[in-house]
């Protein structure tokens, strides 16, 4: 992520960076106000406009996605695959994410039929990983 901000002509400041790493180190779903939290462990100056900032810029670049936590909160979790699939246990809120061969030929014929031009996607499945079953 640190390469492709600077890639990108973004400066790395050392708030960023602790919001980089605290995206880094997980695969599960965060709140702004958990990185916020995780990230002044790394940075005790850390702000929440700073962290609303670069969860977004890095939403942006494709590096984080937005997801659908519990009772509809908004939450990032670390992107991994081209298009958004994802599946998020609702006890843990582990993220995992997954191929879905099919959409891509559903989404092109949705788009014929009804004159959409389809710009993104996003399938969320919810549930419970094996581990909390």
């Amino acid at each position: 992520m640190a390469q492709g901000l600077r890639a990108h002509g973004y400066k790395l400041t050392a708030q960023r960076l602790a919001v980089l790493q605290v995206m880094q180190e997980g695969n599960e779903l965060l709140t702004p106000a958990e990185v916020l939290d995780r990230g002044r462990k790394i940075h005790s100056r850390l702000g929440m406009t700073t962290v609303y900032r670069t969860l977004e810029l890095l939403r942006e670049l494709g590096f984080v996605r937005r997801v659908h936590g519990a009772e509809g909160c908004r939450a990032y979790a670390q992107a991994r695959e081209q298009d958004g699939h994802h599946l998020v246990c609702q006890a843990c809120r582990r993220v995992v994410d997954f191929p879905c061969s099919g959409l891509n030929e559903l989404i092109e014929q949705t788009a014929r039929r009804t004159g959409f031009s389809v710009e993104s996607h996003l399938l969320e499945l919810a549930g419970l990983c094996p581990a909390c079953q």
